[in-house]
């Protein structure tokens, strides 16, 4: 079953549309939020789609990942009672409880630290604004740690895409189910450490 391969190549058909670059922006700003999915799935086939483009991509991606941050940001400052009983409902309130003491021992590190991983934003932006991380620091953290990862993502795509789609477009079914697997063992791991 060729799950992974047909999933890229709608995404990269996805990603030449000419409202693609709307939807990363959106998609960027949402995950900040509340979105489960990373806009990586869509800025990394947008850049190997129109390479010469990537660092518009990564911009779009980085300036709507802080938009979206700054909103749950201001959830966290002035809607955590209402929004504690959704990130309790979600599984998030460990997360976010471990978030806010690693907030409170490294600050601003830990904010770009927060911006560049994988790690669901989301839960950074809303825990900065329960704990009163300031302001400009949040915003100064968040532009350096995502756009670090969405320019890296961006520009290692566009870089090597023409050696490297049909790499990919050759092991994608592998790396798919390898991600499956690693994902799988970290919420394992996650879920033992508890």
């Amino acid at each position: 079953m060729q799950l992974f391969a047909r999933m890229y190549d709608t995404t990269l058909g996805w990603a030449r549309h000419r409202h693609a670059p709307r939807y990363l922006t959106l998609m960027s700003a949402a995950e900040s939020v509340i979105f489960p999915i990373p806009p990586d799935v869509m800025l990394a086939p947008m850049s190997l789609a129109k390479p010469q483009a990537w660092w518009k991509f990564a911009l779009l991606c980085t300036l709507g990942s802080v938009v979206g941050g700054l909103l749950g940001y201001v959830i966290g400052h002035f809607a955590l009672d209402l929004a504690w009983p959704w990130i309790v409902r979600m599984g998030w309130q460990p997360a976010f409880e471990q978030i806010q003491a690693l907030f409170l021992e490294h600050g601003l590190l830990f904010v770009f630290i927060a911006a560049f991983t994988p790690i669901p934003y989301k839960v950074f932006t809303i825990a900065s604004g329960s704990l009163g991380v300031g302001l400009l620091p949040f915003i100064v953290g968040s532009l350096l740690g995502r756009g670090a990862r969405f320019f890296l993502v961006a520009g290692l795509m566009a870089w090597g895409g023409p050696k490297l789609e049909p790499v990919l477009k050759r092991y994608i079914e592998w790396l798919g189910w390898l991600m499956v697997g690693l994902v799988a063992v970290a919420l394992i791991w996650w879920e033992m450490r508890g």
